[in-house]
Formats: C-alpha cells, sequence, structure tokens
C-alpha cells in the first residue's frame, strides 16, 4: 500500500543543514565519475600506462557504485540511512586520499574501486534521506532541488577538471576530495536524521544475494562495454558474440536472484515495491526515459560531429542546452508537485521530450547553431518536467521504512534504462553506418518512441 502519512521531517534550520549536507554528498559522488576522464591521457603518461588499462580508472569507480546500490539501500532501511551516509562519506575520503597518493595505474584503480564504495553509500541512501528531511507537503522541492543538483553535476565534471588541471597536476583532482569528505562526515554527523520506523524482526542482509547482485549489475556493465554501447563504437563480430554471451549470462543470474527474493521479509531487490502498482508504473517510465536519454546522448555526438561538421568545441557547448533544460524546469516542476498529478506532469514532459528528439531527428542537413539549441533545450524542459516528479512518486509510494529499497531504485532505473539504451545503440551500429547519419538519426527516432511510450506509463498512474 501507498504511505501517505504526513511525514513531518526536520524544523527548518536542521532541514536546511541535512540538505547542504546531502547536496554535497550527491555532488561530490556524481562529479567523480566523469571528472577524472579529462586526466586520462596525464594519466597514462605519469604512470606510464596505456590508454586500454587507464580506462579501467573510471570503470572501477562506476562498477563498484552499481555493484553496491541496492545492497547498501537495504542496509539503510536495516541500519539507518544516516549511517550508511556517514560511512560511505569516511571511506569516500580515505580512498581519495589513496587515489592522490597512487604510484601505478593498478593501485589507483583499485583506490578508485573503494572510492566508488563511498559513493555507492552517498547515492543509496540520498533520496530517502530527503524523504526524512522534507515535510511531507514541501518533498517534492527537495527532490527537485536534488535532479537540478545531478543534472548540474553530471555535466560539471570535464568543466572542473579543466580548472584544476589547468593549475595542477591529476592528483588535485583526488586531493580536494578529501577536506571536502571530512566536511561532509563532521557536517553529516550533526545534521542528517534518524530512521523513522525500525526495521521488521528477523530482516537481515544475505551475502549469497549481495553477490549475486553485484554479479547481475557487473556482467551488464561488461557486456555493454564489450559491445562498445558505452562508446557508440560499431562492435565486432568477435564483440558481438562475447557482449551478447555476457548479458544473457546476466539475465541468468538475475532470474536465479530474484526468485531468491520473492518471499524475503526485507528483499534486497524489492520486489515487495513493484506489487505497488503506482511504483511499478513509476519504474517502467524512469526505465523508458533514460533509454531515450542514452540513446541520444550517445548518438549525438556522432551526428553532429560526422554528419553535421560541427567542431568538438562548439558540439559541447550545444550539448550543454540539455541540462540547462533540466536546471530550469526541474524546480518549476518540483512547485508543481502536490498541486498536480505527477503521472500529468511526467505525461507532458515526456511529451516534450519525444517531440524534441523527433524534432533533433527532422533537423535540416546543415543546421544552424540555434536551431540544434533550442531542440536540445525542449527536450532538457520536458526531462526535467518528468523527472522530479516521477522520483517523488517513486519515494512516496513506498512506505516510510522502505524509503532506502526506493532510493536505490532511482539508480537501478537510470542504471536499467542506460543499459538498455547503450545496447540498442550498439545493435543499431552495428546494422546502420555512422559516418551518413544513418544510424545516429535511427537512434534519434527510437529514443523518441522510448521517450513516448515513457509518457504512456506516465499517464496510466493518473488511474491510481
Amino acid at each position: 500500500m501507498t504511505d501517505t502519512s504526513d511525514y513531518p521531517g526536520l524544523p527548518a534550520p536542521q532541514r536546511h543543514r541535512a540538505m547542504g549536507v546531502i547536496i554535497l554528498g550527491i555532488a561530490l559522488s556524481v562529479l567523480d565519475g566523469t571528472v577524472v576522464n579529462l586526466a586520462l591521457p596525464g594519466i597514462v603518461r605519469d604512470l606510464q600506462s596505456t590508454p586500454s588499462h587507464a580506462v579501467w580508472v573510471v570503470n572501477a569507480y562506476q562498477l563498484a557504485t552499481l555493484a553496491l546500490l541496492l545492497p547498501l539501500a537495504g542496509l539503510g532501511d536495516l541500519v539507518g540511512y544516516r549511517r550508511v551516509y556517514l560511512v560511505g562519506a569516511a571511506i569516500f575520503a580515505i580512498a581519495s586520499g589513496a587515489c592522490m597518493l597512487a604510484s601505478s595505474v593498478p593501485a589507483l584503480a583499485v583506490a578508485r574501486a573503494f572510492q566508488g564504495v563511498g559513493a555507492a553509500g552517498l547515492m543509496a541512501v540520498n533520496a530517502a534521506l530527503v524523504r526524512l528531511t522534507y515535510p511531507s507537503r514541501t518533498l517534492g522541492r527537495g527532490i527537485a532541488l536534488n535532479s537540478v543538483v545531478v543534472a548540474t553535476s553530471s555535466v560539471a565534471g570535464p568543466t572542473v577538471a579543466a580548472a584544476v588541471l589547468s593549475v595542477g597536476s591529476w592528483h588535485w583532482l583526488f586531493a580536494i576530495n578529501v577536506p571536502l569528505g571530512i566536511l561532509l562526515l563532521v557536517l553529516g554527523a550533526r545534521a542528517l536524521p534518524h530512521n523513522a520506523a525500525p526495521a521488521p524482526a528477523g530482516s537481515r542482509i544475505s551475502v549469497l544475494d549481495v553477490v549475486l547482485n553485484a554479479a547481475v549489475f557487473v556482467l551488464l556493465f561488461l557486456g555493454a562495454d564489450i559491445l562498445g554501447a558505452r562508446t557508440g563504437a560499431s562492435p565486432s563480430a568477435a564483440n558481438l558474440a562475447g557482449g551478447i554471451g555476457t548479458l544473457v549470462a546476466a539475465l541468468v543470474l538475475g532470474a536465479i536472484y530474484l526468485r531468491r527474493q520473492l518471499n524475503q521479509p526485507l528483499p534486497m531487490f524489492p520486489v515487495d515495491l513493484l506489487r505497488i502498482p503506482l511504483f511499478r508504473l513509476s519504474m517502467s517510465t524512469s526505465v523508458c526515459a533514460f533509454t531515450a536519454q542514452t540513446l541520444a546522448y550517445i548518438g549525438l555526438p556522432f551526428l553532429m560531429l560526422d554528419v553535421w561538421n560541427i567542431g568538438p568545441l562548439r558540439a559541447g557547448l550545444l550539448l550543454t542546452f540539455w541540462p540547462l533544460g533540466i536546471v530550469v524546469s526541474a524546480p518549476v516542476a518540483g512547485r508543481l508537485i502536490g498541486r498536480h498529478s505527477g503521472g500529468l506532469l511526467g505525461a507532458i514532459g515526456l511529451a516534450v521530450l519525444a517531440g524534441g528528439l523527433a524534432l533533433l531527428a527532422a533537423a535540416p542537413a546543415d543546421p544552424a547553431f540555434a536551431d540544434i539549441a533550442w531542440r536540445l533545450a525542449a527536450c532538457g524542459l520536458g526531462f526535467g518536467l518528468f523527472q522530479s516528479p516521477n522520483n517523488h512518486t517513486i519515494i512516496v509510494s513506498a512506505p516510510v521504512r522502505r524509503s532506502g529499497a526506493a532510493s536505490g531504485m532511482l539508480g537501478t532505473a537510470r542504471l536499467t534504462g542506460q543499459s538498455l539504451g547503450a545496447v540498442l545503440l550498439a545493435i543499431i551500429f552495428s546494422a546502420a553506418t555512422v559516418q551518413d547519419g544513418r544510424g545516429p538519426l535511427i537512434a534519434l527516432v527510437l529514443a523518441s518512441f522510448f521517450a513516448a511510450a515513457a509518457a504512456v506509463f506516465s499517464a496510466l498512474r493518473l488511474r491510481h
């Protein structure tokens, strides 16, 4: 059943302090997912390695975060979101120091994996802490603020890295995390709220379930990576077979994992929440929306660089119009939550996203800067209007004591959509050429279709 209780949240002064801690944590964890990319050539040179080895400096962080997102969310339901968050902050700070001192790429990759463990602790319970921080009547604003921070941080990584690398070596990308992580730990211990309700008696975390969960998501990540889907590269025949085999293995292990969850009182993969129609429809909406976003995000650079002959600098500037649209519309959506149905807001936003993607696919052969910019801004406006109400519905449709599981599922929905979009793009690029624009255009059309499907799922929530 949906939890509709009027949760009081924290009093205003403590609420502001708690939200400041939550914002700092999510900004650090999201930024560190991309901030290292620009430094990889310098890392290769200084540590005398190769690009193929150095890419694991990025992958290790992402894999550790994905593997532990749901287990740490479930742990938050058991022992407290505050504890998971603070331990995550401590691990993040210590691992950042280890990254700074690493003398080889393998050592740096291991340190980055531990940094990803800390980031998983911050991400897994982030939305659950927002729910405990805000009163029910203003929770939408807190979730909208969270969405703005995530959108801004996701595109700020290269800019922050460029600023740091202009005055120092790559070591400083990690060094600045140490005092910020300590600050996060100290302020969090004072300001973050405690869980509202105890976990059911007999609930526990199964080591086997943690291993199965990690294996499923690692195989999904590696399968997409083997296919070349995360970079948009066309896979060879060997890579196609290996990638598909890895994804099939992930599905088989996933079926075993889900079967184990069905009769558990506090399942790590929250099948209990998926039995709630509103939660299930919101998750379907999110998966389809992130599939559309990934198809567009990876496909668009190929279209801009290879077909529209736009330079890398102008292409990068153009791509920022999407997150700028999110920054503009997400706060508006946050204020509309409670006044209008989340299903209605999401349907409208996703219809705008579908239209923007279709207009990008139908853009002229030699489009002007403004022609592309307003279409990308429309996509961002639509995505921002959908994201905050949808996240709000996912969180509040779960009982308060299962806020951690719902928070973890926000990241899981994003991962599932991004993985599906990446795999679909690899299939498209293996069947259609990229240089003449057919592959990217097909990807945009398919992205528009998924955005429209997400709008339908969102509209179906009006019945609930």
